[in-house]
């Protein structure tokens, strides 16, 4: 019997060092220790920096996070996402090219038009308390822009552990500042400029700490590759399709907040922030991680003509058993955990958190099916899909306001409403890949 044990610890012990040397698993924690730890520190640091600004000076900050979260990731619409793909380095470095004059001529045309009609601007959206701070978002999306491309570089050449290194010094001093800094100067402003200047100096660390991204010597294009026209032709999906995507969707994951303060009051869209910033983590730390090296594995498998419908199931099957327990925990116990770790005021929290859990567990799946899509060229599907999303979400969130007068039920039904889509697209993304295996299967016997 003992023998019998320890032959079975030691074939467990193989096992597991097996799935450890797997470049995939590795990468995969790599990123995560590296976000863990930032993320880790960003929560120690948090009660200091709360104590030091106060509740006002976070008001304005938020007020300016919800603008730049919306324009930042177009800034070079989204361009950046295509480094990835190109057969070769040099296209790579020639889309990065493209990105940042892209970013260059938005922000240019942005600080002309803030120039000329901020004031009409600020009126329309009733945009007064951050009304200065506006003419710091064409600052931004340069910055958004060169981390962008820096990222998409380091995850094309899988320097892995160079994004985790990252993650985790950019975290450090961003904290670091806000303490020593609102020691002196407790004032919005210097949280505003620190967020501004957020993406430019994670992109700064990126270029310092990469091999090869901005070596002069490579980043023109030779030999015979493409233009720069060429290139933006070739990927125009990006810019027609993904851009307005990327953009729906921030207002999607916004819309739930905008309409419940509308309609039930801002207690009621604090409880659905909590909520939903509670649950993000999870999907921070290991879905952003798993599909970031998904995305250039998927790209290359596609490249070699290998099964990648296979490859997505497998990766789509992965994380749908991690999450299972920790989201499947809020879905049936969301308001005695909430009270538990929050207090007896978020209790209602909780009972939102139940149901936008089934949510967020279906998005953290499908995250390899939303970088698998630009392989397979189907961007408008994607475009067309998130705009039925949102009129789903919008509509659901009505229902539950109009028919029933409940937060809770809007909040249940936008729930539903989200998970439905976000498994459907899993769902169409392996047809979509199941069908390009055999096209390229009957494509060889031909």
């Amino acid at each position: 019997m003992y023998f019998t044990f320890e032959r079975l610890g030691l074939l467990m012990r193989n096992l597991i060092l097996t799935i450890i040397k797997k470049p995939f698993v590795r990468n995969v924690t790599m990123l995560v220790t590296g976000t863990a730890a930032a993320q880790a520190l960003t929560l120690a640091a948090s009660p200091f920096i709360t104590r030091i600004y106060g509740p006002e000076a976070f008001g304005i900050l938020g007020a300016f996070n919800a603008i730049i979260s919306i324009v930042a990731p177009i800034g070079a619409l989204t361009y950046p996402i295509a480094i990835v793909l190109p057969k070769n380095d040099q296209d790579a470095r020639g889309i990065i090219r493209l990105s940042l004059i892209i970013a260059a001529i938005i922000a240019t045309v942005l600080f002309s038009t803030l120039l000329i009609f901020n004031n009409y601007i600020v009126n329309l959206f009733g945009l007064h308390e951050i009304a200065v701070f506006l003419y710091f978002i064409p600052l931004v999306i340069i910055f958004s822009a060169l981390m962008q491309v820096s990222e998409q570089w380091l995850i094309r050449t899988r320097q892995f552990s160079i994004n985790a290194k990252v993650s985790f010094i950019h975290s450090l001093v961003m904290n670091l500042s806000k303490i020593g800094i609102g020691l002196f100067k407790p004032l919005s402003t210097v949280l505003v400029l620190l967020q501004a200047a957020s993406n430019g100096i994670k992109a700064l660390l990126m270029i310092i700490f990469s091999k090869g991204l901005f070596n002069s010597a490579d980043v023109q294009l030779k030999d015979g590759k493409k233009s720069i026209k060429k290139l933006a032709k070739t990927h125009y999906d990006f810019p027609v399709f993904r851009a307005p995507q990327v953009l729906l969707n921030g207002v999607s994951m916004g819309l739930p907040v905008l309409m419940l303060t509308t309609f039930f009051g801002p207690t009621s869209a604090g409880f659905y922030t909590l909520s939903r910033t509670a649950l993000s983590a999870p999907t921070q730390l290991i879905g952003k991680s798993v599909s970031d090296v998904f995305y250039p594995r998927i790209s290359e498998a596609a490249h070699n003509n290998e099964n990648i419908a296979e490859m997505l199931i497998k990766a789509t099957l992965t994380l749908f058993l991690i999450g299972l327990i920790p989201f499947g925990l809020i879905i049936f116990f969301g308001p005695t955990i909430f009270t538990f770790v929050f207090g007896e005021e978020w209790t209602t929290a909780g009972e939102y958190a139940r149901w936008v859990a089934l949510w967020v567990y279906f998005s953290f799946v499908n995250r390899p099916s939303v970088k698998t899509l630009p392989v397979l060229s189907a961007q408008a599907f994607h475009l067309a899909f998130t705009v039925v999303m949102l009129l789903s979400n919008a509509t659901a969130l009505y229902i539950g306001y109009y028919f029933f007068l409940s937060d809770t039920l809007a909040v249940t039904l936008v729930g539903i409403s989200g998970a439905f889509f976000s498994l459907a697209i899993v769902i169409m993304t392996i047809i979509l890949s199941k069908k390009r295996v055999k096209l390229h299967g009957l494509n060889k016997k031909l």
